[in-house]
């Protein structure tokens, strides 16, 4: 592949590493593991996997994000943007587990191809509606899906997927609110938020996981001696968690799973890719650095082929954990391997005491989390935008409410495609010049002192903008509506950046019907990389290479000698 090369940052690191980079690296690796247990446990469960697999894909997507990326202080690991993605594809019983596996897969080799074809930067003309619309409607939605947890709600049967019949629901049944376990959520919400005032070193994540699950290991004794209902634990929902490594497996993939799953895997690898370029592009802010998108994508892509084998779900690069990274010394992607490694540990030795973690405590964990992924001071700042960008923002929202992530992506993109060429349409005028002129304007002519007059006979056009699809029609339409036949049409083509396929072919036509009604066209200005793609479709043959003018002056002059030979 041409231009393809695979470096990934920590090989470039490693030549100058040293013993002072390693004990920054190995601190900031420390408490970036520290943080990003109670995360990894979160995600896991709201994503509708066992907590073990959160913390698994933690370890092994987190390893891979750092020693294969393009990012000096990146980490990688699940996130909440993944959440409703991956808790749809398990509950659809077309899907299931296995099929969020293959999804998986093929998002990982998506984004492989997107790094080696060079598209890193691609992403990032996604436009800024909607990327703010569809985290702020996960957040929405990531917070809906907490609610019976975190009051501790007492609801019959299986909570509806879809938002709209789930807040009935919730409706329905807050009367049977526990307010006990409504108390453990309250309090968590609250120790993570007020305990950077205390101290920014301690994450406020872990310290009220611990605090609460101390005080509901010594409260639920009480509350059963006294026949109340006693808060719901970890153990009560998946039982004790097994503190061991899976083993290599392969899902089941058919051609017939693989073609389902392709919307799924696509949603999949284009929110990983803007999630892991934005992370890194904000960490380059703070830092001073510069990473390599496409090494970025391919590691990002390795990372995801490599969890669901080991029974992982998707993961990306996480900007909170990213920064905790960078704010507590991190330099080299050495930090986020002694993350990963700092995780396995806590996997292995400390495991089975997560059981006793309250339900009511994650949930609280991931409701700040929501809150933090909401942009709400963002999104009423873009509701003061142009009306086109606030439409994109509020579809790209609901739908990722309402329906789900890949119809909100899929419908934004279109709609800010379509606003797009509105726009460029928009922004390309074309005038007609009517007698004169002038030279001492902002114009290709060679200035003289008295004013170009357009010959009798000869009519001038000028296209200011790029010249596709959009504008190629409004151009025809113009000369439609003309109703005349001059001898010579100059049409000037200074201010015309690029010409597409629609425009070629309408320019053609014009061309062909100028000929046939005895007019002839000049060309005047054709920039060099307009001129090379007319005339590698043959107009310097259609038009004569001397109807091609390099400047106004050269073309008036052509046309006035083609009028003086026909007279």
């Amino acid at each position: 592949m041409k231009g393809f090369s695979f470096k990934p940052r920590l090989f470039t690191e490693l030549r100058h590493y040293n013993r002072e980079k390693f004990a920054a690296d190995a601190m900031a690796g420390l408490i970036v593991g520290i943080v990003a247990l109670p995360l990894a446990i979160a995600f896991g469960i709201a994503s509708g996997v066992s907590p073990s697999q959160g913390i698994l894909t933690a370890i092994i997507g987190g390893f891979i994000v750092s020693a294969l990326g393009g990012s000096r202080v990146q980490i990688g690991g699940p996130t909440g943007a993944f959440i409703i993605i991956i808790y749809g594809i398990i509950n659809n019983p077309a899907l299931g587990y296995s099929g969020l596996l293959v999804a998986t897969l093929m998002a990982g080799v998506f984004l492989v191809l997107l790094g080696v074809f060079r598209l890193g930067t691609i992403i990032k003309f996604i436009p800024y509606p909607i990327v703010v619309g569809f985290t702020s409607g996960i957040a929405v939605t990531i917070f809906t899906t907490q609610i019976q947890e975190f009051f501790g709600l007492h609801i019959e049967g299986k909570v509806p997927g879809d938002f709209i019949s789930k807040w009935g629901v919730y409706f329905q049944n807050f009367d049977t609110t526990d307010w006990i376990t409504t108390a453990v959520g309250v309090l968590s919400v609250l120790i993570i938020a007020f305990m950077p005032r205390l101290s920014k070193k301690i994450p406020g994540s872990l310290v009220a996981i611990v605090v609460m699950t101390v005080g509901v290991y010594f409260l639920n004794p009480y509350l059963e001696s006294q026949g109340l209902s006693t808060v719901a634990t970890i153990y009560d929902r998946f039982g004790h968690i097994e503190a061991t490594l899976p083993a290599l497996t392969l899902p089941d993939i058919s051609w017939e799973g693989i073609q389902m799953l392709i919307p799924t895997a696509l949603v999949i690898a284009v929110l990983g890719a803007i999630e892991s370029l934005l992370s890194a592009t904000v960490a380059d802010g703070v830092c001073g650095d510069h990473h390599n998108s496409n090494q970025e994508l391919i590691g990002q892509g390795i990372a995801n082929l490599c969890t669901p084998l080991f029974g992982g779900i998707p993961c990306t690069g996480a900007i909170a954990r990213t920064m905790t990274n960078i704010n507590n010394g991190g330099r080299t992607p050495v930090a986020g391997l002694v993350h990963a490694l700092v995780l396995l540990l806590i996997f292995i030795v400390l495991m089975p005491l997560a059981s006793y973690i309250p339900m009511s405590c994650l949930a609280g964990v991931l409701v700040v989390v929501s809150y933090n992924m909401s942009g709400w001071r963002t999104f009423l700042q873009l509701m003061k935008n142009p009306k086109s960008d606030i439409a994109v923002l509020l579809i790209t929202f609901f739908l990722t409410v309402i329906f789900d992530l890949t119809v909100a992506i899929e419908v934004g993109l279109l709609i800010a495609c379509l606003l797009f060429m509105r726009r460029m349409a928009e922004s390309t005028n074309i005038k007609v010049i009517a007698d004169e002129i002038d030279p001492n304007e902002e114009t290709d002519a060679e200035v003289h002192e008295e004013h170009l007059i357009i010959p009798k006979g000869v009519e001038v056009y000028e296209i200011n903008g790029p010249y596709f699809f959009g504008i190629a029609n409004k151009f025809e339409d113009l000369m439609a509506s003309m109703n005349n036949h001059p001898k010579v049409r100059v049409i000037r083509m200074r201010r015309v950046p690029f010409i597409d396929s629609t425009g070629i072919h309408n320019l053609q036509n014009l061309c062909e019907m100028s000929h046939r009604e005895g007019t002839h066209i000049v060309l005047s200005g054709v920039t060099p990389n307009v001129y090379a793609v007319l005339e590698h479709n043959g107009f310097d043959k259609l038009l004569g290479k001397d109807h091609i003018c390099p400047n106004i002056n050269v073309a008036l002059d052509r046309a006035a000698a083609i009028i003086k030979r026909k007279v």
